[in-house]
């Protein structure tokens, strides 16, 4: 696949990917197979269900975050109130693993391997695997890592989430120093897990499209999913080209990005509904349609005799009512039939025809 959004104009159906971050840890443990196996088969279901790339995440602990760097998550859905605590408990994996993973990806299914580097030596190991980078929200205003990243010369899909707009332009100047050419894609985002409905904004999606307008913009999703994937479709209605959400097997786990995230059926509901409002959407130039044919024939109106009308009979305005069907002389003409005189009976409740006047 790699990225085909790029190369059109297309926003629906959006790029759609699934995160699966690092709960496929989680779901390793929970159905007691190896963490590499469980990621596989996140993989296979996010394609199976409709995504259009799958994105891991790829730091450690000890590079990303002090131990005094305090939890900025809902602690009554995730328990650890330590940064390290919880990235060190799911920081096992390295080139190896994901190389694997990626080449599982892409042999297998038609879908894209994304992950996002959080220091340069994963952007270094995950160059010849992912066809784009992904940066999180919390390093738009890591520039070193930006430029790092730039220098790899692949399309930049930037988290915007607790940003200004300044910060936003300072990340894409940055990246534009390096290489003017790379495709910057902004996704809009709200740093709260989980987000609540009231706090998602999509709003903005299109006032960073405006004041960007060079650079495509997407949404990355942390509201819990509701029955029909609302929040997602309202994005895409906003503006969004591409939609990232968390993606587990099991919504049920406790901690880490579970209880926000979308699940196989989720992924179907949503696909389901955007291939609705794309049939819906239809065309954009306003014309009748094939389909009303009937309707402008039967549904409009027409001149109609209220009495019978002899030949000769000068025609008045009482003498004509205006009613279905629409097969007659059409009411816009009205004042040029009044005033006429009838060249053949007409009779009581009859749609008026040219010949008749």
């Amino acid at each position: 696949m790699t990225l085909d959004f790029l190369e059109t104009d297309r926003q629906i159906p959006p790029y759609l990917i699934a995160e699966i971050g690092v709960n496929h840890f989680d779901i390793a443990e929970k159905e007691g197979i190896g963490p590499i196996e469980a990621a596989k088969r996140m993989v296979t279901a996010a394609a199976e269900a409709g995504a259009d790339a799958v994105k891991f995440q790829s730091y450690t602990a000890e590079k990303l975050a002090s131990t005094k760097a305090k939890a900025y998550w809902d602690t009554s859905e995730e328990s650890k109130t330590s940064q390290y605590e919880l990235f060190d408990a799911y920081d096992d994996f390295g080139k190896r693993e994901f190389a694997e993973i990626a080449n599982y990806t892409t042999e297998t299914h038609d879908v894209d391997f994304l992950s996002t580097p959080f220091d340069r030596e994963a952007v270094d190991y995950l160059d010849p695997f992912v066809p784009a980078f992904k940066v999180a929200s919390a390093d738009i205003t890591n520039h070193p890592l930006l430029k790092h990243i730039a220098e790899k010369g692949k399309p930049i899909l930037l988290s915007t989430g607790a940003s200004t707009l300044s910060e936003i332009d300072e990340a894409i100047h940055v990246i534009d120093a390096v290489d003017p050419s790379l495709s910057v894609i902004l996704l809009h985002c709200i740093l709260e897990y989980p987000t609540a409905p009231k706090n998602a904004n999509l709003g903005m999606i299109g006032h960073i499209s405006d004041v960007f307008p060079d650079n495509r913009v997407g949404y990355s999703d942390h509201v819990r999913p509701d029955e029909g994937m609302i929040t997602l479709v309202n994005a895409v209605v906003n503006g969004a080209t591409v939609v990232e959400k968390h993606f587990t097997l099991d919504k049920s786990i406790e901690g880490n990005d579970h209880y926000h995230a979308m699940d196989p059926a989720d992924v179907e509901t949503f696909r389901r509904n955007m291939a609705l409002v794309e049939t819906t959407n239809g065309g954009s130039r306003k014309q009748p349609l094939p389909a009303e044919r009937d309707a402008r024939s039967y549904a409009r109106r027409s001149l109609v005799a209220v009495e019978s009308i002899e030949t000769g009979e000068t025609i008045e305005r009482d003498a004509i009512a205006i009613k279905r069907p629409g097969t007659g002389i059409d009411p816009r003409l009205l004042d040029i039939v009044l005033g006429r005189t009838a060249r053949r009976d007409i009779d009581r409740d009859s749609v008026i025809e040219w010949e008749d006047v």
